[in-house]
Formats: C-alpha cells, sequence, structure tokens
C-alpha cells in the first residue's frame, strides 16, 4: 500500500535534512582548525544591560557585520573563512553572540537584548553598516533592522522560518525540552535533542558525534544553553507580518540550489515579506555553504547601486 503523499514528503524531508546536518557539523569540525581572532584586531563593547560582547575586526573598506546562527560563534562556524574573504574588499565584524565563546551573558533573555547587542557593535563601526546575517543570525539581523539598527543592506542566508503544509512552525515545545534538559545539567542531551528533533539529524549520528567528532562536540556543548535564544527569535513571526514593513533596507535572500525544500520555501517566504527582498539561489550550494561562491554574491549585491 503506498504512502500518503503528506507522509513522503515528510520523510523525504527528513532524510534530507538529516544528511545536511551531519554534513554541516562534519566541516564545521574539519574548518575550526584556524578561527578569526587569530588572524585580525580583536575587542569588547558593551551592551545596554552590560553585556559585554566580544568582537573581531578584519579588513578594510565599508563596514560589514556578520551575525551567526545556532550554535555558531567566532571559534565554531563559517564566520573566518567569509570574514577573510570579504576582508579582502571590506572591514569586516565577527562577534560572539551573548553566552557564546569570550562574550558574557544576562538573564531573562530577550530578543531586544540581542538587538541591543548587534547595535553595540554597530556602533563600534561607527554605522551605517552592510549586514550579513546567517541561519537564524538572519532572523536577528531583520529583527534589528525593523528595530532602527543603521543598517544599508541585509544579507540573509536561509533564515529558516519554516513552515508545515502552509502552516508556521513553532519551536515552543522543543525551547521547554531544550530548556528542561539545560536545567538539570545535561548539556549534551541540549544539543542531541536540537539536532535530531529540531534540525532533523539521524539519530546514530547525533550519538555518534562525540567520539567521531570531539572538537565540534565540545564546542557545541559550551553554547548549548543559548539555544532557546535562536528558538525564541524563529517563533516570533511578527517580523514577517505586521513588523516586516519597519524593515526598510534592501535585503538579498540567499538560498542554496541543494538545501532541504523547507529552508529553500522559507527563503522564498521571507524574500517575498520584506519590502525591498530579493531571492537568489546559489547553484551547488546548502545550509552549509562554501564561502569562496557566497562571497562574491555578497560583494556583488553590497556594490549594487539600489534600484
Amino acid at each position: 500500500m503506498k504512502k500518503p503523499m503528506k507522509t513522503r514528503r515528510a520523510v523525504s524531508l527528513l532524510l534530507s535534512m538529516g544528511i545536511f546536518t551531519a554534513v554541516v557539523i562534519l566541516v564545521l569540525d574539519i574548518n575550526q582548525q584556524r578561527t578569526i581572532k587569530s588572524m585580525a584586531i580583536n575587542g569588547t563593547v558593551v551592551s545596554r544591560d552590560k553585556t559585554r560582547i566580544a568582537y573581531t575586526k578584519v579588513g578594510s573598506g565599508p563596514s560589514i557585520v556578520l551575525v551567526d546562527g545556532a550554535f555558531c560563534y567566532r571559534e565554531n562556524g563559517p564566520s573566518t573563512e567569509l570574514a577573510a574573504r570579504l576582508a579582502e574588499s571590506f572591514t569586516v565584524y565577527t562577534y560572539d553572540r551573548r553566552g557564546r565563546g569570550e562574550s558574557s551573558d544576562h538573564s531573562p533573555y530577550s530578543i531586544q537584548s540581542e538587538i541591543d547587542d548587534l547595535a553595540a557593535v554597530v556602533n563600534q563601526t561607527g554605522g551605517p553598516v552592510y549586514v550579513v546575517g546567517i541561519s537564524s543570525g538572519g532572523a536577528l539581523a531583520m529583527q534589528a533592522a525593523a528595530s532602527g539598527v543603521p543598517i544599508k543592506k541585509l544579507i540573509l542566508y536561509e533564515p529558516p522560518f519554516i513552515s508545515d503544509d502552509g502552516i508556521p512552525r513553532s519551536f515552543a515545545s522543543k525551547k521547554a525540552r531544550v530548556e528542561e534538559l539545560i536545567a538539570s545539567g545535561d548539556r549534551g542531551g541540549a544539543v542531541r535533542f536540537f539536532l535530531t528533533d529540531v534540525f532533523g539529524a539521524p539519530r546514530a549520528f547525533a550519538l555518534a558525534m562525540p567520539l567521531i567528532m570531539p572538537g565540534s562536540w565540545k564546542r557545541c556543548k559550551s553554547v548549548a544553553q543559548t539555544i532557546p535564544y535562536d528558538l525564541t527569535i524563529l517563533d516570533d513571526r511578527t517580523i514577517l507580518n505586521e513588523r516586516v514593513a519597519l524593515v526598510s533596507a534592501p535585503a538579498l535572500v540567499v538560498e542554496g540550489e541543494k538545501s532541504p525544500k523547507g529552508l529553500r520555501d522559507a527563503s522564498q517566504l521571507v524574500a517575498h515579506a520584506l519590502p525591498h527582498g530579493r531571492s537568489l539561489v546559489l547553484a551547488g550550494q546548502d545550509h552549509n555553504f562554501q564561502a569562496k561562491v557566497v562571497s562574491p554574491a555578497i560583494i556583488e549585491f553590497l556594490n549594487k547601486t539600489t534600484e
């Protein structure tokens, strides 16, 4: 007996999400042999609630701020290679979002606090700036733009505002479970739960990760308490509805040709929602993009006169 079409689509989506998640983490583990901190000038800024935010500045030219997604910070994620390539034409700022790397934290968490953090980094540049937001970092960048942080242009790589059969996916129950695991001291369990139940990685992979990728596992565990931050940001759909008109900056929403359909649909949703949004599909790319492919697209968009 054939499975219903919706069931087959769901199984296909979960399998593809699992495969690309495993690849993302594997490449992250390989790519962390050098970090952006060893390449440039490091400093700190103080956010509105006195949280210390650590940043790195590299290159020369107009300023770009990179905003990382879940688990990522200056020593874990795509910022090092992307910053190095963009620094050939721009002054690039990367920073550890609150609770990650060398940045401190403050309770209770709010989206506004992360907006204030980004604003503090932008202020350090002398602003206004270009902002590149990666994954859930793209959702944060949209929040900042809607709140009046001086941003000239936005580049968003696959902000994961995922829907299921047209219904926005809620992360509230997933966030609650992660918070329970963190409160019990099970940081590893929180990472595994996020990978399998939020991102769709195979459970066997999540169990084997500490053995086959100990460096990446350690770095992910070190920031496990910030997983609810990203889920909180993604659950705020006002940025795609009543507040989206406040995002006045021209925006490029980039998606990878090989990314799962859910992420590609989400990217199209964001591009169409933004008042001055446009979309770009990069051949051969998935959620774990190659900086050598993405950076030329970013540079072309930033150098293009606004139409």
